[in-house]
């Protein structure tokens, strides 16, 4: 009899232990849900925000009208056999061009990860391929729909090759947008002290981990055209200019996974090859620190693809 009297007592206090518990356990749930509530707000707010900063940052440009030519000559007579033959390109098609290269917190809000060997939010991000690049792109077009900042009738894309060189040109016809020589009298080997004030290259990037923007920009305000990054373009690499279209569209190959075509130099070149007409060819599967992009945003009615 003691046994069966003291079994209901030894349940009910086992039942109230498991609710004291389950009572403590709540109280300390409580905080961490809301923190992981907090914090996943955290992040909505950080992606709205840099999402508005991309698209306050774009810069219109409008060929034939104002400061814009309506053509240009595309590629270098006395540069790379890649660079020619030197043939006129006019473009019909308004369009907008990022101020910077894509920074590193944008990318991450955009994909999840940051895949950059340099870390730093505003540091251009690195270290992706062409499909990498490629992805983002179209990931932030999504996004920028989304929160309605750009028409469903816009997207966000690499620029095409002609319209990279034409705004980094910016309506110059010289070596590189600030003039014909990166080298001041007296500079030897890989110092180019005149172009010390507008890219980052092998001359004064050591010891420097800079955010966008850092340097002069080109005469049409835009940032590390020369230097900082090689920049990916939409287009398939060709070997010469021979039968490129001249209209500024993309230039298509049917070959599958074709390389690429990278922009502008990096920190890790001689001055040489960051001239407005050199052209880099990327392999499908290549990273590098060295390699980044810079976005377009243009109507979709717009564009339009030669296949040649």
């Amino acid at each position: 009899m003691t046994h069966q009297k003291s079994s209901p007592t030894f349940v009910s206090r086992q039942v109230c232990w498991f609710s004291v518990l389950a009572v403590i356990l709540s109280l300390f749930s409580l905080p961490v849900a809301a923190e992981q509530e907090s914090s996943a707000e955290d992040v909505k707010k950080e992606r709205l925000r840099l999402l508005k900063l991309f698209v306050d940052e774009l810069v219109p440009i409008t060929p034939g009208k104002g400061k814009f030519p309506q053509s240009f000559q595309m590629g270098s007579s006395k540069g790379e056999p890649s660079e020619q033959p030197v043939h006129e390109v006019t473009l019909t098609q308004d369009f907008w061009i990022a101020k910077y290269e894509v920074p590193q917190n944008l990318y991450e809000v955009i994909m999840g990860n940051n895949p950059s060997r340099w870390k730093g939010p505003r540091n251009s991000v690195e270290m992706l391929n062409w499909d990498a690049a490629n992805d983002f792109c179209e990931k932030l077009t999504l996004q920028l729909r989304k929160h309605q900042l750009i028409g469903q009738e816009e997207l966000i894309r690499l620029p095409t090759e002609a319209e990279w060189e034409y705004c980094c040109r910016a309506g110059t016809s010289t070596a590189y947008s600030f003039g014909d020589t990166a080298q001041k009298s007296g500079d030897e080997g890989k110092q180019a002290k005149i172009l010390d004030d507008f890219a980052w290259h092998t001359g004064n990037a050591a010891g420097n981990d800079p955010p966008v923007g850092a340097l002069k920009p080109n005469p049409w305000g835009l940032y590390d055209m020369h230097g900082y990054l090689w920049e990916f373009v939409a287009d398939p690499w060709h070997d010469n200019y021979k039968n490129a279209p001249s209209d500024g569209s993309v230039w298509n190959v049917k070959t599958k996974n074709p390389s690429h075509v990278a922009r502008g130099g990096a920190w890790t070149d001689r001055y040489d090859r960051l001239r407005s007409a050199f052209r880099a060819k990327v392999s499908p599967a290549t990273v590098s620190p060295a390699l980044g992009l810079r976005c377009v945003k243009a109507k979709i009615a717009k564009v339009k693809k030669s296949e040649n």
